[in-house]
């Protein structure tokens, strides 16, 4: 549903003051041309303003995602019980069941699932590239969606066949970076909310081959580069990105690994961030979040507190290992690290009285919000609410189950420790309605994408019955994997001291 104009009437809006502190505000938002044009508690109704009556709701900024797979929809529910190496071969290598109608499926499938839990932007670590159409689909999936988006084009090693596991020989054939500098130079798409950034994992090649690429990158503007930092695998990120001049206010790096603090130092330093994604960090043996420092007082993995809640964001990582809620999110990280800061007390036979301000629920809300829209350099646009930025918003029913008291004596407390989907009655992205009524709209898809799509409206149950087919069909040949196999192939491909490994 479009409208230019759109007033959304006396909500409690949560607009942050000067210090990022929240202030919950009864008021109204005008709404113009994608922006936000007026905030007051009377506005008069111009003609042809579609006006929603926010009585009894509260006006949230949209939550921004630092770090997602948007691709992986088909593999939904098979990591519940897996490591990441297990991950590895059961879900990311299994991008060789995906042909780019499949890509757009899932993709699209993703991001809707994200406006439907409130995240109106996503840093999208886009690791599909597999043909020029495989990527083209992806991005025109996210320009359908309506999401505001940084689609991060990832080069990759990717799985050619399995039983032998084998890998594709070159993963940069002329077409690979010949498709990059042609999207970089069609960019943005989708009236300027779809973003091209770059995300790269290929540090094993030589010095020379990466200094040209991102050369070509920087050459094409990119602003967004970001990069996992999981030294699980046992990869120090800080060294790569330090050696070839890379680590500053472009970066974003997913999940941080065991970074010890002189990283962290020139991390900040630097002005690059941390894309915390707690529910696999904490599953997946990845050293745990990094986005709140108490809970690394005197006490965690480096033994001090590493200081990088100021740089720190989160991301939702595999909506195919987790649900793809950022608030869902925010509230295991804080409730993890308010965990780990008690039991650093508790251990010394001693109790908290109090928790620090950098675990209160306002803390996790702004890595959702105003964080968010620091990491991805997009803080003056997105994140909050105020007059000029762009008309990302949320609004939550005040009145639900679940929010019912909580709403009316802390809003934000509401939100990020009671709040579920099902409470978000209206997604607005860029002043376009997404969501409406607590169901998601139809979306047109994207120009080009209709002639693999054949259609050119889809709505949920169309979507989520394509889902179920193209699952079905990719279930089939991953019944005829030997994935002991595969994951043996696996731990010598990446070198793994297999001494370490648990069973």
């Amino acid at each position: 549903m479009a409208s230019n104009s759109i007033l959304l009437k006396n909500g409690v809006a949560l607009i942050h003051d000067a210090n990022d502190h929240v202030v919950p505000t009864k008021t109204s938002i005008l709404i113009e041309h994608g922006k936000i044009a007026k905030i007051a508690q009377e506005i008069a109704v111009p003609e042809g303003v579609e006006v929603l009556d926010c009585t009894n709701k509260i006006l949230s900024p949209g939550f921004v995602d630092t770090h997602r797979h948007g691709w992986q929809t088909q593999l939904k529910g098979r990591h519940a019980n897996q490591q990441l190496l297990e991950y590895m071969v059961h879900g990311f290598l299994q991008s060789v069941q995906f042909s780019p109608e499949d890509v757009f499926y899932g993709q699209l499938a993703g991001m809707l699932e994200s406006i439907a839990a409130g995240t109106t932007t996503v840093v999208d670590h886009a690791h599909i590239t597999r043909s020029p159409d495989h990527v083209k689909l992806a991005i025109a999936a996210n320009v359908s969606a309506g999401i505001r988006s940084v689609f991060c084009y990832a080069p990759m090693m990717f799985a050619t066949k399995f039983n032998p596991l084998t890998f594709h020989e070159n993963p940069f054939e002329d077409w690979v970076m010949r498709t990059f500098d042609e999207l970089a130079d069609s960019a943005p798409f989708g009236d300027g909310r779809v973003k091209l950034g770059f995300a790269f994992d290929l540090w094993f090649l030589p010095a020379e081959m990466i200094s040209g690429i991102f050369a070509q990158v920087k050459a094409k503007g990119i602003k967004t580069i970001t990069c996992h930092g999981n030294t699980a695998l046992g990869l120090n990120i800080m060294q790569p990105l330090t050696n070839f001049g890379l680590l500053n206010e472009s970066i974003i790096i997913s999940h941080g690994g065991a970074l010890a603090e002189a990283d962290a130092q020139l991390l900040k330093a630097a002005g690059a961030f941390v894309s915390s994604t707690p529910s696999t960090e904490l599953q997946m043996a990845m050293h745990g979040p990094y986005c709140f420092d108490a809970a690394y007082k005197d006490g965690g993995v480096t033994g001090n507190s590493i200081g990088l809640q100021d740089n720190a964001a989160l991301g939702v990582d595999c909506h195919a290992c987790n649900a793809g809620s950022i608030i869902a999110e925010a509230k295991l990280g804080l409730q993890s690290a308010r965990n780990q800061y008690n039991e650093y007390y508790l251990k010394q036979d001693k109790v908290p009285s109090s928790l620090p301000e950098s675990l209160s629920v306002e803390a996790a809300f702004n890595l959702a919000t105003v964080k968010g829209a620091e990491a991805t350099n997009m803080r003056n646009e997105i994140g909050r609410i105020a007059e000029g930025y762009k008309a990302d918003l949320v609004v939550f029913d005040a009145m639900s189950p679940s929010m019912v008291g909580a709403a009316q004596h802390d809003p934000v407390a509401a939100i990020i420790l009671h709040s579920s989907p099902a409470d978000i009655d209206t997604v607005i992205i860029d002043g376009i309605v997404r969501k409406k009524d607590g169901k998601l709209l139809p979306v047109r898809v994207d120009e080009s994408a209709k002639r693999a799509v054949g259609k050119d409206v889809l709505d949920w149950t169309s979507i989520s019955k394509e889902i179920v087919t193209s699952r079905e069909k990719m279930q089939k040949d991953m019944d005829m994997i030997d994935f002991g196999e595969a994951y043996a192939s696996l731990i010598k491909l990446f070198q793994v001291d297999e001494t370490k490994l648990v069973v």
